[in-house]
């Protein structure tokens, strides 16, 4: 099992760091008191949760026990790890401001400035136990950035839909990048090869053996390879590309499904042929799960 605790000070980007975890399939629980932190990972454990994000701030009951509770949990076994976000007080004190919220300890009669100060007093312990970052001055884009980073979280997080699709029909509206393939030769107008598909082996055959087809396809390989992980690193979590020909039923297909093959290793990928209609799987992907 993986934990993440993580904590810091209110304003400095907690929020962010959950969502990046929950968006790389972490069961996150917000604001736990530190005493049920054991209990919690022990529960969730049960249940199937691998990995688990839990936040815990200076409202936490006992919070100067996370350090007992996560010494116990990995001598468990447990794999854990703490991110502790802060920021300095003017960058604080200007974010409230902003966004006028209150400051979770300033119902107890302090200013912000001094719930700030109590605050930072009252997780001293927790912020030397892991991995500590300084948002200040860091936009939230970089913030998430810095997170994956961090906790080696890039993986596989961004999903490829590989979609072949007839012109004739109009483009995708899903589609996010769009490849016309129509300048290719088209198998349609090849003795027997008009009824069957660009997954049958005959126009399989016909296009491998085409040159034009060949080197489009690498180039699309070449262009994908340099810039899907740019793609996710603008923390996309889903890119849709359409790969169109005129009936939707051979070239489009054969590069659809080639091309989620080629990424299949790499990334989450699925496959979808609109121009096949009822032909088309469920919910192939290139693995074929």
């Amino acid at each position: 099992m993986q934990l993440v605790l993580v904590s810091g000070l209110s304003g400095s980007g907690k929020s962010i760091a959950l969502d990046v975890l929950e968006d790389s399939d972490y069961y996150c629980v917000d604001n736990l008191p530190a005493a049920l932190l054991p209990d919690v990972v022990k529960l969730l454990s049960g249940g199937g949760h691998e990995r688990i994000a839990v936040s815990v701030d200076a409202r936490s009951v006992a919070a100067t026990s996370l350090p007992q509770h996560l010494a116990s949990l990995k001598s468990q076994g447990v794999d854990t790890s703490v991110l502790f976000l802060e920021a300095s007080a003017e960058v604080l004190l200007r974010r409230f401001s902003e966004t006028r919220r209150s400051h979770p300890l300033a119902g107890s009669g302090l200013t912000l400035s001094e719930a700030i100060a109590r605050e930072r007093a009252l997780l001293s312990d927790v912020s030397a136990l892991g991995n500590r970052i300084d948002t200040s001055g860091v936009q939230p884009k970089v913030l998430r950035n810095w997170i994956r980073d961090l906790l080696g979280l890039w993986g596989d997080s961004l999903s490829l839909l590989f979609e072949s699709f007839a012109f004739r029909d109009g483009i995708p509206l899903d589609a996010d990048w769009v490849v016309d393939a129509r300048m290719l030769a088209n198998p349609h107008y090849q003795p027997g090869l008009a009824p069957l598909t660009g997954r049958d082996a005959p126009v399989i055959a016909f296009l491998e053996g085409d040159d034009m087809v060949r080197a489009f396809l690498e180039d699309l390989r070449t262009f994908l390879a340099k810039w899907l992980p740019e793609v996710r690193r603008d923390n996309r979590s889903y890119l849709t590309i359409a790969v169109g020909c005129t009936g939707g039923r051979h070239r489009s297909v054969y590069l659809a499904e080639h091309l989620a093959k080629s990424f299949s290793a790499e990334w989450r990928v699925l496959v979808r042929h609109r121009g096949l209609g009822a032909e088309s799987p469920a919910a192939p992907d290139a693995a074929g799960r």
